[in-house]
């Protein structure tokens, strides 16, 4: 019986199996093997013995019910695992386990899946990058109501409310870049991180072992990997969530009744939207990815938690980061797949956004008519004054503002109507949008190559 949703709801196969009981029981037998072969090459292990121990480091002859079996009785995972492997080597399996201690091969293991986990993080916010910057270009100069405080304040457009979004994702995948070769990294110092066991050759052991494996080799350890690199990992997976829910949530304000000028894609032919409004069409993707980002930010506090162990280290974070790393990693790559989905299949709808606009009876242009007094030669704190008292009399009155512009001494003495109409076209308000969406989109297609 399933249990957890992330079993029968959330995430992709691919991406759970990493994080898996066989994915870590994978991965923990590629350490072990790993560890013989470096022994091979400093000379401390035959060819012999090394290829009888990579012949059955695998899952198949070494299986993980064996495994359990062995724990079962001797309580430790890792002796269980020697144990089994043992088993399966025969005479070469005097030399697995040489040298180690248990989390060398735990944390190095959880190397393995923190690296391949941000393979496939990096694939998923690839493509979301690609598809928002699609968003960006294709709706480079709709032009819509930009609001501050949840009121109107001046015009904006489409494209540039998605270029925010896109630069921000780009930003998580400078972000990514740069940290990976600090996360990725393994440990095989032994039980305090002096490499005692290890003998003379300790740190030409380590090197060799996690160089064959493609992890980082870090400088100084105790008994574990320092968990200011996990602090960094579910941190990042925390921030591109944020960025994720941010999207989501700008969409689904935009697809309100009231607003309707943006929204998630909806299949008429067959989606159901409320068992009793038969009129509802739901937001229902960006709100199930909004709540799993907010899921995904909560692993935030036991990470920390999980960082401060005793001396040179205690067992208090790894029956936590059983739950922390894989549940955080499979819920983001979640989180930003929903949020491609969602803008692959969002509309726009640039009449309704321009009937917005119009509704506010051109306030949204006050600041417009006020710059423009300025440059006429008003100081701005005039033309602020005339411009406030112009808005809030059409707003008393539910007049257009334009109307009573050109009534106010001050604005008909400085500007024709025609001049007037001009400065109560949104589109001749919009600034430098196109040009920062234009930049926006050559950078991130730049970084995504």
């Amino acid at each position: 019986m399933a249990f957890c949703p992330l079993d029968y709801r959330y995430g992709c196969q691919d991406f759970k199996h990493i994080w898996s009981e066989l994915g870590r029981h994978e991965r923990q037998l590629e350490v072990e093997r790993a560890l013989i072969w470096a022994h091979w090459q400093l000379g401390r292990v035959s060819e012999e013995d090394y290829n009888a121990v990579a012949a059955i480091a695998n899952p198949v002859d070494v299986t993980k019910e064996r495994v359990s079996a062995i724990e079962a009785e001797t309580r430790h995972d890792i002796m269980a695992l020697t144990k089994a492997m043992a088993e399966a080597a025969g005479e070469a399996g005097w030399c697995i386990h040489l040298g180690a201690t248990s989390n060398d091969i735990v944390d190095t293991a959880v190397g393995l899946q923190l690296r391949d986990s941000m393979v496939l993080l990096r694939e998923q916010l690839c493509h979301l990058i690609k598809v928002c910057a699609d968003v960006a270009e294709r709706e480079r100069d709709t032009v819509m109501l930009g609001r501050t405080h949840g009121q109107a304040a001046v015009p904006i457009t489409f494209g540039l409310k998605a270029a925010v979004w896109l630069d921000e994702l780009r930003r998580q995948l400078v972000r990514l870049d740069e940290a990976s070769p600090r996360i990725a990294v393994g440990k095989f110092l032994g039980a305090v991180g002096t490499g005692a066991a290890q003998g003379e050759n300790a740190r030409e052991l380590q090197r060799l072992i996690l160089t064959h494996l493609g992890l980082g080799v870090p400088l100084a350890t105790t008994q574990v990997v320092g968990r200011d690199r996990y602090v960094e990992y579910v941190s990042w997976l925390a921030n591109v969530a944020t960025t994720c829910e941010k999207i989501l949530q700008e969409i689904r304000n935009l697809q309100r009744s009231e607003l309707a000028e943006a929204g998630e894609g909806f299949d008429v032919k067959k989606q159901v939207g409320s068992s009793t409004m038969a009129h509802k069409k739901n937001p229902i993707k960006s709100e199930n990815a909004s709540g799993l980002a907010r899921i995904v930010r909560s692993f935030i506090i036991p990470t920390y938690e999980n960082a401060l162990l005793w001396h040179e280290r205690d067992l208090a974070n790894s029956s936590s980061e059983r739950f922390t790393l894989s549940h955080a990693s499979a819920l983001c790559e979640d989180v930003m797949a929903k949020t491609a989905d969602v803008l692959t299949h969002m509309w726009v709808d640039a009449e309704r956004c321009l009937a917005n606009i119009h509704a506010q009876r051109g306030l949204v242009m006050a600041e417009k008519v006020m710059i423009e007094l300025v440059d006429h030669g008003m100081a701005r704190d005039e033309a602020h004054e005339v411009l406030r008292a112009a808005s809030f009399e059409a707003v008393e009155k539910k007049e257009e503002l334009i109307d009573v512009c050109s009534r106010t001494p001050a604005i008909a003495a400085a500007f024709t109507a025609e001049q007037l109409e001009v400065m109560f076209d949104p589109m001749n308000h919009v600034g430098v949008a196109g040009e920062l969406v234009d930049e926006c989109v050559a950078l991130a297609r730049a970084a995504i190559q």
